[in-house]
Parts: structure tokens; C-alpha cells; sequence
């Protein structure tokens, strides 16, 4: 076999292009300063992948109308917001990429679905990468009891790995985390973006030909995003984000891709001393502790997936003392609240210009669904006008560059969460009104712009 040499190639660290130079802007992705050095070998002699497969046949396609359509099963994990998210559960063979903060909550979770499983008589193997057995030991002391089968390994070899789980078989395997494994076959450093594609891909291969359910934790940038190239997204079936802040004491699971069900649905965690606990009804958790008769406070409604979320927007406007007045969103988009500032000038008179404004979501959580913005609008003017808006009032809507209140999706599930949690108004778009079913116990407003809806205030 010849001898292979070393030579230096640049991978971008957001998709993955490679190139024999460093350039200071991405050709694939169009990313600035993306690009790190990394030493591969080459020139080796490379074997050739056999066309036969596994009974040294060559696989034949099939036909569409040939595949037959039988109904997956999946292994339920206990938690009932995670199963949520994940669309009813797991779906054995499938890959999932699991990112977020550092001591946000990740190896907590998933060691918590590890006693779930183990307690429904699955064989579940814990593959840490970066804790030695005590610290896990540690950890599941604190979240409960086990069964004493859940098997525990410390390695980052990939190579030990595959045949640990070749032998072992296990029903589902969690690897913590993705960024400690490295495979003696690649030259470069853990971490690294060849590190990372190939563990991945190695796992990838794991999960499809011996049908293993494998978790993988993953280390995000300080823009949130998991670290590596962007081609890991791509290759998992699903990626969920655990964000949350980490002073606060709930934490949220959000589905960002799923192969096997909505990449909308959130899960709500509370985190305790023995762990992280199900929020079963998040809407009042976030209005928890909501003042009464304060202006620039109102109650909104969000769709995240199937679930609708009730949540409070505060706003505080006030003189500025400088030329340019400070504008601040947190939760929600920055640019969204000064679209939707310039459209009460230019659309309702209202003078803006020279005062600070100060945009909140309470709680922490983070917004972008339009159907807020008729709550951003109302919270906004009655801090300007120092009117409080009826404690009872729940608003949604999304508003336009003409000052007009388009209509939202769902808006019937929206007003029964309303209705549950004791709300009596419900400020609507008046499009919403069509085919919308009576609701007893709550009345219905409907707007058609945002002059309407401030002279309800």
C-alpha cells in the first residue's frame, strides 16, 4: 500500500465547502471568515466500495407502487413534551442531534430519557466523551432511581465505539458529545470539521444497518448554532435545540428539522434539583406573576406547532434625553418592533420619533411568529399613552405595512386556550371572524387595523 502524505486543506465551518486555499468568503454558503485550516492525508491507495451488498447481491430498485406503507412504530420516552416534539416518539434507526448552551440542560435530559427507557425494558447504552463514570453516577443519583442495566461507557474512540455497539445491540445509544470523538483514520483534532463530518457519519451508518436509535449531543457557537460544518444538520433526522436562559428555571425544547413529524412543536421543561421536570401547561407558567392594571402590558397569543402559548409583551416608552432614541427588543425581533413603530406614525399619528422604547417578552422566551404583532402594537401605545389595557384582554394579529391587522391561522384553538386560562376579550383580526365557531364564556373583537385597535385601549 503506498504511503499516504499530509497536505492542508480549508473547510468552512457552516456547510462544509473545502478548498485547497483560504478565502475570506465562502463560495458555498456566502459566510465571512468561516474558513479553518486542517491537515488530511492523501495520496494513500483507496479502496473501492463493492457493488454486491450485504448477501454479495447487487440491490435492485423498487418500485413506489412496490413499497409497502406499514405504520411505524415508535418507543415512547416517558416525557410527553419531548415525544411531542419528536412527533409521538422515537423512531428506531433514527439519528438526532441534540444542541444547546453549555449547562443548559442537555446530558440532564437525555440521562432522564435513559431511566425512562431503561425502566420500559430497553437495552440503552450512555457513551460519554466528556465525564468519567463518578460525574454520571453523580447525576443519576440526583435525578432518581435506576434499574441498575443502564450500561455506561467512556470513550472517544470511533473506532472502540462501533464495535461496542456491534456487540452489545443495544435498543438506544446516547453520544455526549459528538465534538470528543475522533477516528484514527482521519489525521486532524476532535472537534474539528473532518472530525465531526465522519463521526457523524459513522453513526449515521450505525443507526440505518443495525436499526439503533443514537442521540448525539452537539456544542453550538456563540451564535447558538451547533458548532461544525452545517452538512451535520443535514445528515441527522432531527435536530432539536434546548434553549432557555440558564439564570431562569424553565427550559424549552424546540424541534428544528424532523423527518418524522412538525419541526414546530416546543416542549416546556422546569429545571429542579432532582432534574428537569415536564410544564404541562406552558401558558400559565410564562403569565405567572403578570402585574395587574399596568400599562404597557398585554397578553398574546402564539401557535409554536399545535400548541398555542399565551405570553406577555411588555412595553415601556419615554422621552429620550439624547438625538437618537434607543431601541431595544428582547424575545422578539428588533427590526419587527421599528417596522411596526414607523407604521403607528406614519398609519396612526402617533408621535414615536422622539422617545425610547423598550420591547420585552416575559419569561425569557423567544418569539417570531407575526401574530404578535398587533400585541406588540397595543403595548407599545398604551406605554405611551399611560393606559392600561383590561387585565381579561388577550390580542393576536399580524400587522401590515398599511396599518391593517391581517388574519392569523388557528385562531380558534388560540381563543380556547384564552377562554381556559379565565380571559373574557379577544382582540382579533375581523378576517378571523369568518367560520371562526362560538365560543361561550369570551367575546370576540375583531379589527381590521391598528387604528381600531388602539381606540379600544
Amino acid at each position: 500500500m503506498a504511503k499516504g502524505k499530509n497536505t492542508t486543506v480549508f473547510f468552512c465551518q457552516e456547510c462544509g465547502y473545502e478548498s485547497a486555499k483560504w478565502m475570506g468568503q465562502c463560495p458555498g454558503c456566502k459566510t465571512w471568515n468561516s474558513f479553518v485550516e486542517e491537515r488530511v492525508t492523501s495520496g494513500g491507495k483507496k479502496g473501492r466500495t463493492p457493488v454486491s451488498g450485504i448477501l454479495g447481491q447487487r440491490p435492485e430498485p423498487f418500485r413506489l407502487s412496490q413499497v409497502s406503507m406499514d405504520k411505524e412504530e415508535r418507543i415512547g420516552t416517558g416525557m410527553k413534551e419531548l415525544d411531542r416534539v419528536l412527533g409521538g416518539g422515537i423512531v428506531p434507526g433514527s439519528l438526532t442531534l441534540v444542541g444547546g448552551d453549555p449547562g443548559i440542560g442537555k446530558s440532564t435530559l437525555l440521562l432522564q430519557v435513559c431511566q425512562k427507557l431503561e425502566n420500559g425494558g430497553y437495552k440503552v447504552l450512555y457513551i460519554s466523551g466528556e465525564e468519567s463514570l463518578k460525574q454520571i453516577k453523580i447525576r443519576a443519583e440526583r435525578i432518581g432511581e435506576f434499574g441498575g442495566n443502564l450500561l455506561l461507557l467512556c470513550e472517544t474512540n470511533l473506532d472502540v465505539i462501533k464495535e461496542t455497539i456491534h456487540d452489545i445491540k443495544p435498543d438506544a445509544v446516547i453520544i455526549d458529545s459528538i465534538q470528543t470523538m475522533y477516528s484514527e483514520e482521519v489525521s486532524a483534532a476532535p472537534g474539528s470539521v473532518s472530525q465531526v463530518r465522519e463521526s457523524t457519519g459513522v453513526f449515521l451508518q450505525l443507526a440505518k444497518g443495525l436499526n439503533v436509535s443514537i442521540f448525539i449531543v452537539g456544542h453550538v457557537t456563540k451564535e447558538g448554532t451547533v458548532a461544525g460544518p452545517r452538512v451535520l444538520e443535514h445528515m441527522v433526522d432531527t435536530v432539536l435545540y434546548f434553549e432557555g436562559d440558564r439564570h431562569a428555571s424553565y427550559r424549552i425544547l424546540r424541534g428544528v428539522k424532523n423527518r418524522f413529524g412538525s419541526t414546530n412543536e416546543i416542549g416546556v421543561f422546569e429545571m429542579r434539583e432532582e432534574g428537569l421536570a415536564e410544564v404541562e401547561n406552558p401558558s400559565e407558567f410564562m403569565l405567572d406573576g403578570k402585574p395587574e392594571g399596568a400599562s404597557g402590558s398585554i397578553v398574546a397569543c402564539s401557535m409554536e406547532g399545535t400548541r398555542p402559548i399565551l405570553l406577555e409583551i411588555q412595553a415601556l416608552v419615554c422621552g429620550s434625553n439624547f438625538g437618537i432614541p434607543r431601541r431595544q427588543a428582547i424575545g422578539t425581533d428588533f427590526n419587527r418592533v421599528n417596522l411596526l413603530m414607523a407604521v403607528l406614525e406614519k398609519r396612526a399619528g402617533i408621535q414615536l420619533a422622539g422617545c425610547d422604547a423598550y420591547v420585552n417578552l416575559a419569561g425569557g422566551i423567544k418569539i417570531t411568529e407575526p401574530a404578535i404583532d398587533l400585541g406588540i402594537v397595543m403595548a407599545i401605545v398604551s406605554s405611551f399613552k399611560n393606559r392600561a389595557v383590561d387585565d381579561k384582554t388577550v390580542a393576536f394579529g399580524e400587522v401590515g405595512l398599511s396599518g391593517e391587522v391581517r388574519g392569523v391561522s388557528m385562531a380558534q384553538q388560540r381563543i380556547q386556550e384564552a377562554k381556559k386560562l379565565g380571559f373574557t376579550t379577544c382582540i382579533i383580526p375581523s378576517v378571523s371572524l369568518k367560520g371562526l365557531k362560538n365560543i361561550d364564556g369570551i367575546r370576540t373583537v375583531g379589527v381590521k387595523s391598528v387604528q381600531d385597535a388602539i381606540s379600544l385601549i
